[in-house]
């Protein structure tokens, strides 16, 4: 049985294209230590750019299955998938701020227009998928005046350590937390003006021992006020994910907080729209606050849906009792869709990223 050589491996690896990037895995020098043994057996991995990769098990079977067309020789074919997360800012992208958290790899706002439509579900949810799986993730809690990550996390009276003048922040799930829920009473109001809340955030970058993060979540008040224009003209983000609901009023709304991001040059990743439909006993959708709008807007303003995510009382009820849906009920429809939806987000920063390396090179 003649012996399979390295090159004659990559050869065939270089049919295997990555979709998003239009180029074969093996010029983007995704693959990496190649063994084969003595009968022709054979092991790779893939350096994918993010833990959620949603193409990985697509460039598993595809990798297989080229390597046997090719060479029918090969014995059993191992394909591992680590990953790298990579940054923009490392190729020069948003190069122009300081970023205050070099530690960080990618920085995402979400936000909404206005209030009640979820946003704060959804960042919880999409951080804690990031965890899951594999990646190191943050999150702040930048709704100063209605705060709600403790009661999400169930952490409602947990007190941050601080060390040497530095905040350490709370971890659950995989993730690490700050939130002003952690440092005030929970009954007590934050009536501060807009300069004070500002100042307020700009700790919880600066004051707060993030270490190295793959991903560092805002969870934005809603609206385009202080807090949001402080933070994109302090840090340097990767981009936006824009929650919003398939009511008009709400869509209406969504405009403006698009309008911003992009006046302040934050580029949008997505559109998420929340409480898209209610799932029947029999199987069917109930569109309860109409149908579509989500969709409809991401066209209208030449942005990605990033995914439609169901009403439902188990999101509810994972919210109130501090177990997320992703964690609380991995398999069901609420929580796939999430899921999905934070896949999305890692892809398109991958996309950016890799346009900003490419860019200036």
């Amino acid at each position: 049985m003649p012996a399979i050589s390295e090159k004659q491996i990559l050869e065939a690896l270089e049919n295997v294209m990555d979709p998003d990037l239009n180029k074969d895995l093996v010029s983007l020098n995704m693959i990496r230590d190649i063994r084969i043994d003595e009968n022709n057996n054979i092991s790779f991995s893939i350096e994918l750019t993010t833990p959620a990769c949603p193409m990985k098990e697509h460039f598993r079977t595809a990798c297989t299955s080229v390597i046997r067309e090719r060479l029918p020789e090969a014995g059993d074919i191992t394909v591992n998938l680590p990953a790298r997360v990579t940054s923009g800012r490392s190729c020069g992208h948003s190069e122009e701020k300081t970023n205050p958290l070099p530690d960080v790899k990618n920085i995402i706002a979400v936000g909404s227009g206005k209030g009640g439509v979820g946003k704060s579900t959804i960042a919880v949810n999409l951080a804690v998928s990031l965890a899951k799986n594999g990646a190191k993730v943050g999150l702040i809690d930048a709704d100063l005046y209605g705060p709600s990550i403790p009661t999400m996390f169930g952490l409602e009276n947990k007190r941050p350590e601080i060390v040497n003048k530095t905040i350490v922040p709370i971890e659950k799930y995989g993730v690490k937390l700050m939130s002003v829920g952690f440092l005030i009473e929970s009954d007590n109001p934050v009536i501060w003006r807009g300069p004070m809340a500002s100042s307020a955030i700009k700790q919880f970058v600066t004051d707060v021992d993030w270490g190295e993060l793959d991903y560092l979540v805002f969870d934005l008040p809603p609206g385009t006020g202080d807090i949001q224009l402080t933070l994109v003209q302090t840090l340097p983000f990767s981009g936006a994910v824009i929650v919003t609901t398939p009511q008009d009023v709400a869509l209406a709304d969504v405009a403006k907080a698009v309008t911003m991001f992009r006046k302040v040059d934050v580029a949008l990743l997505g559109l998420i729209e929340n409480m898209s439909f209610y799932l029947l006993p029999d199987g069917t959708k109930d569109y309860i606050f109409g149908k579509g709008g989500g969709e409809k807007l991401a066209k209208a303003q030449g942005m990605t849906l990033l995914g439609s995510i169901p009403i439902g009382s188990i999101v509810r009820e994972g919210g109130d009792s501090g177990k997320p849906v992703v964690i609380e009920s991995p398999g069901g429809e609420a929580a796939r869709a999430i899921e999905s939806s934070a896949c999305e987000v890692a892809r398109q920063i991958s996309i950016r990223n890799a346009a900003a390396c490419a860019h200036r090179n």
